[in-house]
């Protein structure tokens, strides 16, 4: 059986598809990277405010535990204004802390549009079969 000039054979068909699909899952697998060091950048930088609001809170709070807690004994126990200061520096570096831990929550680490489009090229793949 002869082809006409704009039929193509089986196995022509056969091997655009698998051409097609292999700049595909290169094009996608380039898509993931990306989009995994845009994720690992926000991450990081979360990371790193996280870790410098720990350092300031430690910071701050020998600061202020050295003067507060000397001007506080001058009107009531010492301990009982070492105490004050202690839940008062505790309190802001739990406020750092929690900060940096929902920032981090809401970064998502699945690549998003390389999943997407993931399932778009599927869909493709079942229209062409």
């Amino acid at each position: 059986m002869e082809q006409s000039r704009g039929e193509r054979s089986l196995g022509e068909l056969f091997s655009d598809l698998s051409r097609q699909t292999s700049v595909l899952v290169r094009q996608e697998v380039a898509l993931a990277k990306t989009e995994m060091s845009q994720t690992a950048r926000e991450v990081g930088k979360n990371v790193a405010i996280l870790a410098v609001g720990g350092a300031v809170v430690y910071a701050g709070a020998l600061a202020i535990l050295a003067a507060i807690i000397i001007l506080l004994a001058e009107l009531m126990p010492w301990w009982l204004s070492a105490l004050i200061v202690g839940i008062v520096v505790a309190a802001i570096g739990y406020f750092l802390i929690d900060r940096g831990r929902d920032a981090l929550q809401r970064t998502p680490l699945a690549p998003e549009q390389t999943v997407e489009s993931l399932k778009e090229d599927r869909d493709w793949l079942k229209e062409q079969a």
